[in-house]
């Protein structure tokens, strides 16, 4: 597919998924591109579309993807979009992805937080909050979470908000409780980004208070089975 065909495709599929959640009741609910395993051109045609950030979940796809952001100093080159890393993350990945992540959304642990400040100084973050027990997930458990948010801003990081994921299974609906959970905690914690909901419980998540969703395949169909898909 050409990159005016992709912008195209793109931009219509973005206008559906802002149309659920306006009626789903959401007035101020940013659309965060999921663009991993996707190439680089997506991304550019998420950007064009109107989405100010993508998604990436995996340490090395970062690196290869926007090896292009480093200049020849290792200083990152601005791109006209954040690129927020959603994924589970190891400690000993920070260092490559310092100069290339703008917000770390899945931050659930004491380790990482250490980790952030020393690679990555004031780093923007979201804690990730685990609104269910399930296995693979990650996420600080919710109980500790104003604790990891006192230590986040004690270590100098920019502590924006929360993230969760919703359950695997039991449908939309399932995700409803937790969603709850985790957005009464972001409002205790006076905090500004309540990111939770995907393409499959978006609404769920919108109506339950979610001011910023998570969005791959309704924006840009199957995903590629893995990165050597990605061209």
């Amino acid at each position: 597919m050409n990159s005016a065909a992709l912008d195209r495709l793109v931009a219509e599929r973005l206008a559906a998924v802002r149309e659920r959640i306006a009626r789903a009741g959401g007035a101020d609910v940013s659309v965060l591109a999921v663009t991993k395993l996707f190439s680089i051109e997506h991304c550019w045609s998420a950007h064009r579309a109107g989405c100010a950030a993508v998604g990436e979940n995996y340490a090395q796809e970062v690196v290869a993807k926007f090896a292009s952001q480093l200049d020849g100093d290792g200083g990152a080159v601005p791109l006209p979009f954040e690129v927020h890393f959603i994924g589970q993350l190891q400690t000993n990945k920070v260092r490559q992805l310092a100069s290339l992540i703008d917000v770390y959304e899945s931050v659930d642990r004491l380790s990482l937080v250490s980790e952030l400040s020393k690679r990555a100084p004031g780093a923007a973050v979201l804690i990730q909050a685990a609104c269910l027990h399930e296995p693979g997930k990650g996420g600080c458990p919710i109980e500790a979470v104003p604790a990891l948010v006192d230590a986040a801003r004690a270590a100098g990081l920019d502590v924006r908000g929360l993230m969760t994921v919703g359950p695997t299974t039991g449908g939309a609906e399932a995700a409803r409780a937790g969603f709850r959970v985790v957005r009464a905690l972001v409002d205790a914690l006076e905090l500004d980004i309540c990111s939770m909901g995907m393409t499959d419980d978006l609404e769920v998540a919108v109506q339950e208070g979610s001011t910023q969703v998570r969005i791959g395949s309704a924006l840009f169909g199957e995903r590629p089975v893995s990165a050597a898909s990605v061209r």
